[in-house]
């Protein structure tokens, strides 16, 4: 059994705390590690070598920081097979879907290594008489980053690239669920040149978490995962003086308007709804339809699809099935609870995934596609996230309600509308109150040179990840006005200077 720890001062430390966690692979339900929890001597350990590389780090050029991208991605690229197979294994999605992950957190590392552009600044010469202005954008020190179970690379690469390029140090603490594809990528980067300190993984849980936010060397805190801890870490590091991203919850909504393509909104909704087994935070769970015509053929059809979608290992089977499992026991659990309450609540069961069996496979925590209809925005199954492959029919009459609907709910982190319609997807794309919205595109995620980050309590924050606001976020701006005038004309002045 592989026995994981830390990366910290590029080298893999010992394991000795009295801490361990089990990781399993969901397929199978066998453990395949152990990790080691960080204790207190560990978190010093990763902090004072973050704070030490900070000062010589932040002090290299944004082009040979840039270098180390450039060469970070080249070995990610060799190495893409062994990091899907880590990613599969720990977490249960199948390899394709692994490989996409990876090449959505790649093209962060491509946006990172154009930092010599991104840290440019701003002048104004002769912004007065003689005095000119610009701006420097420096960066804010030691960064940590907590990621969640279902992204274990894509999410972190959302954050450190950015954050090093930037000039800053960084602390990862990944989900102990699945912590060895962030040791992997720790074991690239110091093979891509990064020098000691500046990117460690330190695996823990909450005690860690704590422990991190509240040191007074942490500038910067970067969080993805469920809206209750989101809100905390938020809380958190706030009042110790940190500056914050936390990206919570969403209840993703598909509008299905009745000139919709009913087969491609279909089409949509299978990958959109139940890949990844419903573990995304981009998911769409609830497909809204206008008119109950419109509902009942996209069940239909839904219906025909659902009998086709093959569920396995997504490891070993050929060819390669549509969904994988859940990531463990416990979750697992959580959505058949889910599903009971749908049925308890009295929304219309059409599709039960909870008498799933996987051939060879039977301890795994596989939950098949699951289908409600007639479901409604009082039930705790429309309100919640599930994060499983449960999606809920909701039957509204027309666009009004559907904006109603999807506007009143807490969540606002994606959506997306299916019609052919360019008035009403103009409508919904100014009136949502969601942060990232699809036109005729299930899974509107927003590529790498631009921000990825919802509305209301999906996110905790003004800044969003990656593109632009994530550079913000990892620097501070600094205005510089400057003047160089003779001796002879300083005065003293007690006025307002207007710098004409």
């Amino acid at each position: 059994m592989k026995q994981l720890t830390h990366f910290i001062n590029n080298q893999i430390t010992e394991a000795h705390s009295l801490r361990v966690g089990a990781v399993f692979n969901p397929a199978t339900g066998e453990q395949v590690a152990e990790v080691d929890l960080a204790d207190s001597a560990v978190t010093e350990d990763a902090l004072v070598s973050a704070s030490n590389a900070f000062t010589s780090w932040s002090k290299t050029s944004p082009l040979l920081r840039a270098r180390v991208m450039f060469k970070f991605k080249v070995l990610i690229e060799e190495h893409r097979d062994t990091l899907a197979k880590l990613i599969t294994e720990q977490h249960g999605k199948v390899l394709s879907d692994a490989q996409g992950e990876i090449t959505r957190g790649l093209e962060v590392v491509e946006f990172a290594s154009g930092i010599p552009h991104l840290l440019k600044g701003e002048h104004s010469l002769n912004a007065g008489s003689g005095v000119d202005s610009h701006s420097m954008m420096q960066a804010v020190g030691v960064c940590v980053g907590i990621t969640p179970f279902n992204f274990p690379v894509m999410v972190p690469m959302w954050m450190f690239p950015v954050s090093i390029a930037c000039g800053n140090t960084f602390i990862l603490k990944p989900s102990e669920k699945n912590p060895e594809p962030a040791l992997f990528l720790a074991e690239l980067l110091r093979r891509a040149g990064l020098p000691d300190g500046v990117f460690n993984v330190v695996n823990g849980d909450k005690t860690l978490v704590e422990s991190l936010i509240s040191d007074s060397r942490v500038e910067a805190v970067s969080f993805v995962g469920s809206t209750p801890i989101a809100e905390a870490i938020y809380s958190k590091a706030s009042a110790y003086g940190k500056r914050c991203q936390a990206l919570g919850g969403a209840k993703n909504h598909m509008v299905i308007m009745p000139d919709a393509e009913v087969e491609q909104a279909v089409n949509a909704l299978m990958g959109a709804a139940y890949g990844s087994a419903g573990e995304r935070c981009m998911a769409i769970s609830v497909a809204v339809c206008i008119g109950d015509e419109t509902a009942d053929r996209v069940k239909t059809k839904l219906l025909k699809a659902i009998e086709t979608l093959k569920i396995g290992n997504g490891a070993d089977q050929m060819p390669e099935p549509d969904m994988g499992p859940l990531v463990s026991a416990e979750h697992k659990d959580r959505v058949m609870g889910y599903i009971e309450t749908g049925v308890a609540e009295g929304a219309e069961l059409v599709v039960d995934g909870r008498d799933l069996s996987v051939v060879d496979h039977e301890v795994g925590y596989f939950v098949g596609p699951t289908l409600f209809d007639h479901v409604t925005k009082e039930m705790k199954i429309y309100q919640e996230e599930i994060f499983g492959p449960v999606l809920a029919i909701v039957r509204v009459k027309d666009l009004d309600a559907a904006l109603a609907l999807v506007n009143s709910h807490e969540f606002g982190n994606g959506t997306a509308i299916f019609t052919q319609n360019g008035r009403a997807s103009r409508r919904y794309q100014e009136e949502v109150k969601v942060g990232m919205v699809g036109i005729n595109v299930p899974i509107p995620v927003p590529m790498s040179f631009h921000c990825f980050g919802g509305w209301k309590r999906s996110i905790f924050g003004p800044l969003n990840m990656h593109g632009p606001d994530g550079v913000r976020f990892y620097t501070k701006m600094k205005t510089v006005t400057s003047r160089w005038p003779k001796t002879t004309d300083s005065i003293a002045e007690f006025s307002m200077p207007t710098l004409e």
